[in-house]
C-alpha cells in the first residue's frame, strides 16, 4: 500500500543502468539495503521497462517513474502500461508524469506541443477515465479539448486488477504545474533543480492553493523530490561529486523556463549566461558559471553517514519522499550502505 502523507520521510534511490539486464540485481540490492523506493527517469532509456523487471524481482519496495514524459504518449498508452505494472506489483507503483519542454516534445519526440497545463490536466483525467472503464465497467466517454476517448470494446479491455490505486504525480519547476498537481494529482514530483527555499516559498504554496481550489485538503497531496547530495568515501570522491553536481546544476539552469528559480535568489544573470552558452553549444564552459555559494543552495554536502541527518534537517516537513539524485549503481555499494547506515 502506498504510504500516506504524514508518515516519516522516505528515502528512495534513482535507478541507473546501461542495459536492462542489470535491473534485476539493482532492484534486489536496493530493496535489501533498505531503500523505500526506486525511481526511473526518461533520459537515455524508457522509464517503464525497468520497472517491470524491478516489480518481478522485488517484494516490498515502491517503484515509480520520475518521470515519464506524458506528451510523448497518448493517455491510453500510459494507462495500459501503468495498469500492467500495478497488476504485477499491487500497491507499489507511482506514475510520475512530466511535460518536458517544447523543443524536446517537437524535435526529440516528434509530437505536437500544446499548452502544458490544460493538456496535462486532460491527460490525467483521460487516464483515470480509462482505468475506471477497466476496473468498474464504466462506459469510456472522455471528451476534452485535446483528447476524445469513446471506444473500449471488450477485446481491448484488460479488466480489473486487485489494487487499482495508482497515484499520479505531476512534475514541474514552476507554480502552474504545482497548482495543477494540487487540483488533480495525487502528488507533486519536485524537479532536482530547486532549492529548499524555492520549494518552501514557491512550490508548496502553489500546491496548497491548487488543492484548496479543488476543495481538497493540501495534506492529501504527496510531495516527492529529487535532491542533489554531494558525498563520497574520501575527499577525492567528494570533490568529484561536487563537480558532477555543479555541471548538472549548470545544465538544468540553462533552461529558460526554469529562470524563476534563479530569480528568487537574485541570480537571474547566471541563468541568462548559462542559456547563452547552451545556445552556442559551449557545454564545457557552463559549470564554471556556478560558484560555490550557488552550488550550496542547490545541494547538500555531508559524509555518507551524515547524509540522512542533513536530509531530515533540510526536507522534513517539505517532502514526503526524498530521492537521492546520484545514480544507484552496484559498484558504489559501499557508499550506499554507509549512507543508509545513518538511518539505523
Amino acid at each position: 500500500m502506498i504510504p500516506p502523507r504524514g508518515d516519516p520521510m522516505h528515502l528512495d534511490a534513482a535507478l541507473h543502468y546501461d542495459r536492462l539486464s542489470e535491473v534485476p540485481d539493482l532492484a534486489r540490492a536496493a530493496e535489501a539495503m533498505g531503500f523505500d523506493g526506486i525511481w526511473t527517469h526518461e533520459t537515455r532509456h524508457d522509464p517503464f521497462l525497468p520497472l517491470a523487471l524491478a516489480a518481478e524481482h522485488t517484494r516490498r519496495i515502491h517503484l515509480g517513474t520520475g518521470v515519464a514524459i506524458a506528451f510523448a504518449r497518448s493517455p491510453t498508452v500510459i494507462a495500459y502500461t501503468a495498469w500492467d505494472l500495478a497488476a504485477m506489483a499491487p500497491g507499489r507503483i507511482f506514475l510520475g508524469l512530466g511535460t518536458q519542454v517544447k523543443a524536446h516534445i517537437e524535435r526529440r519526440f516528434g509530437m505536437i506541443w500544446d499548452p502544458p497545463v490544460p493538456k496535462l490536466r486532460e491527460t490525467v483525467e483521460a487516464i483515470r477515465a480509462v482505468w475506471a472503464c477497466w476496473q468498474n465497467g464504466e462506459r469510456l466517454n472522455y471528451r476534452g479539448r485535446f483528447f476524445k476517448l469513446t471506444l473500449m470494446s471488450p477485446f481491448f479491455n484488460p479488466g480489473p486488477i486487485p489494487d487499482p490505486r495508482i497515484p499520479i504525480l505531476l512534475a514541474g519547476v514552476n507554480p502552474p504545474l504545482a497548482r495543477l498537481a494540487g487540483e488533480v494529482g495525487d502528488g507533486f514530483f519536485v524537479h532536482p533543480f530547486h532549492t529548499p527555499r524555492y520549494l518552501r516559498e514557491v512550490l508548496i504554496p502553489a500546491i496548497e492553493a491548487g488543492a484548496r481550489k479543488a476543495g481538497r485538503r493540501p495534506e492529501e497531496i504527496l510531495r516527492v523530490g529529487s535532491v542533489f547530495v554531494i558525498t563520497g568515501r574520501d575527499e577525492a570522491e567528494m570533490q568529484q561529486a561536487r563537480e558532477l553536481v555543479r555541471a548538472q546544476v549548470a545544465f538544468y539552469g540553462s533552461t529558460p523556463s526554469y529562470r524563476r528559480v534563479w530569480a528568487l535568489h537574485g541570480w537571474e544573470a547566471i541563468g541568462e549566461q548559462l542559456s547563452a552558452l547552451a545556445a552556442r553549444g559551449r557545454w564545457e564552459e557552463m559549470p564554471a558559471q556556478v560558484p560555490d555559494e550557488v552550488l550550496e543552495a542547490f545541494a547538500l554536502t555531508a559524509p555518507p553517514e551524515g547524509v540522512w541527518e542533513r536530509l531530515k534537517a533540510t526536507y522534513e516537513g517539505l517532502l514526503d519522499r526524498v530521492i537521492l539524485y546520484q545514480p544507484f549503481r552496484l559498484q558504489d555499494r559501499e557508499l550506499w550502505e554507509r549512507i543508509l547506515s545513518g538511518r539505523r
